[in-house]
């Protein structure tokens, strides 16, 4: 008897696995909003990491492209309409519209490069001048970190704050 009932826990099991994975593309396709450029856009970023992280930054369109220019330097794999069509789905469906303000004295790196369109590498130095000099107290103390693009700065200031 208890060999005939590990036989039908693991039919169960099976049964649900099976199940499970006829019903993932359903709720995978379910949680992103419909529109153009999704099928591209879940091709391309599910290639190299879970597609939650795609579209979790909410940026604008300057952002987004250079989002998706990085994952390109990084080995994404699409045609250039593909890469188009996703930019335009995250630029139309995931915006920075409605995020609050970033703050510069608690951001993290990835905060600057998504919302203000740094490089990494320039957000880490904002990072450590942070660490070395204390809080920024206006847009003029982050005008004194040497070797940041301060014009993508100025162009998004007003998403800044210092407190």
């Amino acid at each position: 008897m208890a060999h005939s009932t590990l036989l039908g826990s693991q039919l169960s099991i099976r049964i649900a696995a099976i199940c499970a994975l006829a019903v993932a593309p359903a709720i995978l396709n379910a949680q992103y909003r419909q529109g153009p450029g999704r099928e591209e856009m879940q091709k391309i970023c599910s290639g190299c990491h879970e597609l939650e992280r795609s579209v979790s930054l909410r940026q604008d369109r300057d952002g987004w492209k250079t989002t998706i220019n990085k994952m390109i330097s990084l080995g994404a794999q699409g045609s250039e309409e593909e890469f188009a069509a996703t930019l335009d789905y995250l630029a139309e469906n995931y915006p920075a519209t409605g995020l609050p303000r970033l703050n510069v004295n608690t951001a993290r790196a990835i905060d600057f490069e998504a919302r203000l369109s740094l490089r990494r590498s320039q957000s880490a130095l904002i990072i450590r001048y942070r660490d070395e000099h204390g809080n920024f107290r206006s847009l003029e103390d982050l005008k004194k970190v040497a070797g940041v693009d301060m014009a993508k700065i100025e162009a998004k200031k007003d998403i800044l704050t210092f407190k």
